[in-house]
């Protein structure tokens, strides 16, 4: 994102006192000086940005008995005849900000590319924070009996939450094209898409899974593969993204726990290359329309979300 330009702003400001600073200078000295600029500086007031077309709810799930917020951002242009299609994107106080400043530029460009913005929906928590930890390990993680800890695996009930309560919301706001859904996630949230689309793959027609924690309880999300033969009929489409610098080696003197020997024994990058190309390999069987794997370089865990935004909302309307 481009930074604000404030030097024209700061330059006015200079216009405005700077001869005045000569002259009680010259005449009286610095003091003077500081005495009249502060007279004449006009007084500023900051007021909390706006995000352009974007507005959010807070919401109270029965399926979950959780509380949670909602940002919506609809294009300022017509919809398609059959409704604009749409990106459901997890972590949303911390990822719908970008999410829908990269709608807006597909918008503004949709008469050269052809391509029709989405709606974005962030589903986020009613709190200050970027994340809500112990909300998001509740929320994202799949039920896995004996190897989730306390407070973990309501997968489940956070996508019927999704599924029964979320979308007919959005649809009711504004045409939705069905047929043209995503969900993105990144971390726990990447491993909810994941989830999902093994066990409900008719829920999106695009899932884009970002460094998704595979490693989670035991790699028990592996074990659900299988269930997208099931319904292979419904052609979904998967994208997983990692960052070149999630995984590395653990250095010699790394002791059980520590943060290199922990990341080298998650695997991110191995994992979710080695999904992907058992996924691609078995492609036909399960259903897949398409698979794509990309390792984002110089990318970290936490930087890599918003490259995989990019890509996977590139990846959603070609």
């Amino acid at each position: 994102m481009r930074r604000l330009a404030l030097g024209g702003a700061a330059a006015l400001l200079a216009c405005a006192w700077l001869p005045a600073c000569a002259t009680s200078a010259t005449a009286t000295g610095a003091t003077a000086t500081v005495a009249t600029a502060a007279a004449v500086t006009p007084a500023v007031v900051w007021r909390a940005a706006g995000l352009p077309q974007a507005r959010q709810l807070d919401l109270a799930s029965a399926r979950t008995g959780q509380h949670y917020r909602i940002f919506l951002s609809v294009p300022d242009t017509a919809p398609p005849p059959a409704g604009h299609p749409v990106i459901y994107v997890l972590d949303g106080n911390a990822a719908f900000p970008s999410a829908a400043l990269m709608a807006r530029t597909v918008a503004r460009r949709s008469k050269v590319t052809g391509l029709h913005a989405p709606v974005v929906v962030g589903i986020g928590y009613a709190g200050a924070e970027d994340y809500d930890e112990p909300a998001r390990a509740r929320d994202y993680t799949p039920p896995a009996a004996g190897k989730a800890g306390a407070g973990d695996g309501g997968a489940d009930l956070f996508l019927d939450f999704i599924e029964q309560e979320l979308k007919p919301l959005i649809q009711a706001s504004t045409p939705i094209d069905t047929q043209r859904q995503a969900l993105f996630g990144h971390s726990y949230g990447g491993l909810f898409t994941l989830h999902t689309l093994f066990t409900r793959p008719a829920a999106f027609q695009t899932y884009v899974a970002a460094s998704p924690s595979i490693w989670f309880a035991e790699r028990h999300v592996l074990s659900e593969v299988p269930g997208l033969a099931a319904a292979r009929q419904h052609q979904p489409r998967l994208l997983l993204t990692v960052g070149e610098l999630e995984q590395a080696a653990a250095p010699p003197s790394a002791k059980a726990g520590e943060r290199g020997a922990v990341l080298a024994q998650k695997k991110m990058v191995d994992e979710a290359r080695d999904l992907s190309v058992r996924l691609e390999t078995q492609k036909q069987a399960l259903g897949l329309e398409r698979v794509r794997f990309i390792e984002l370089p110089r990318e970290n865990h936490g930087s890599a979300l918003f490259p995989a935004l990019s890509r996977g909302l590139e990846f959603f309307l070609e």
